[in-house]
């Protein structure tokens, strides 16, 4: 899952951001209004954490921008804690969760893992798909409830499959929303961990779709 962090405050941007990663994410990062609305335009992020008192451009114009040009995916407002008017300009702009600075990041990181399941239309904090079980809270993947051995990249690979498991996704979408857009992508890496995660899971788990693209489902018969 790749999400962009669009915050002023170079420290609080950092911390984000490693958090982030930690917790399993491609994360990048835009310090002003304009970086911001520039990445959320023309990058597709899984979701977005945007503090609506920025330079150059403030938060509620970049998220009434990016609606009115029909980006949709799941922003989550940084806002003062005394001021409820920005809460307000920021769900009326098209926000879908807001926390009041200062926050605990591990409020942050449930609030934003919540937007995400919500938005592949899952409600629950574990996602199951035949025998494996993505603990979202605790960035894991068990099979049979055993914890799987992935590596950074195989989690969030089969995590963003089990969100959106049924769908074909293709080598593009999948490289699109692994890597942050530093990364020197290699479309030849997707299909690597793609043959080192189906041994850990399964082959007849996750399927190639010839010429389309790749497909998570529960084995036959589940």
């Amino acid at each position: 899952m790749r999400i962009l962090v669009v915050e002023d405050e170079p420290e609080l941007n950092r911390q984000l951001k490693e958090a982030l990663e930690q917790a399993g994410y491609a994360v990048d990062v835009a310090l002003d209004g304009e970086e911001g609305h520039f990445l959320g335009d023309t990058e597709p992020y899984d979701a977005v954490i945007l503090d609506l008192g920025l330079p150059q451009k403030d938060g509620v114009t970049v998220l009434k921008e990016w609606r009115a040009a029909g980006r949709n995916m799941p922003v989550l407002i940084l806002t003062a804690r005394d001021r409820w008017s920005d809460k307000v300009a920021g769900f009326d702009a098209g926000a879908d969760d807001y926390v009041a600075k200062p926050f605990h990041m591990a409020e942050l990181l449930a609030r934003l893992r919540a937007l995400l399941r919500r938005a592949s239309g899952h409600a629950s904090s574990e996602i199951s798909c035949g025998p494996l079980v993505l603990d979202t809270a605790g960035a894991q993947v068990l099979k049979d409830g055993i914890p799987l051995k992935l590596t950074p990249m195989e989690y969030r690979l089969l995590a963003y499959m089990m969100h959106h498991q049924g769908e074909v996704i293709s080598r593009t979408r999948l490289t699109e929303h692994l890597y942050d857009q530093d990364f020197d992508r290699d479309s030849n890496t997707i299909e690597v961990m793609i043959g080192r995660v189906r041994k850990k899971i399964g082959k007849e788990m996750l399927q190639t779709v010839r010429g389309l693209g790749y497909r998570l489902s529960p084995p036959s018969g589940d």
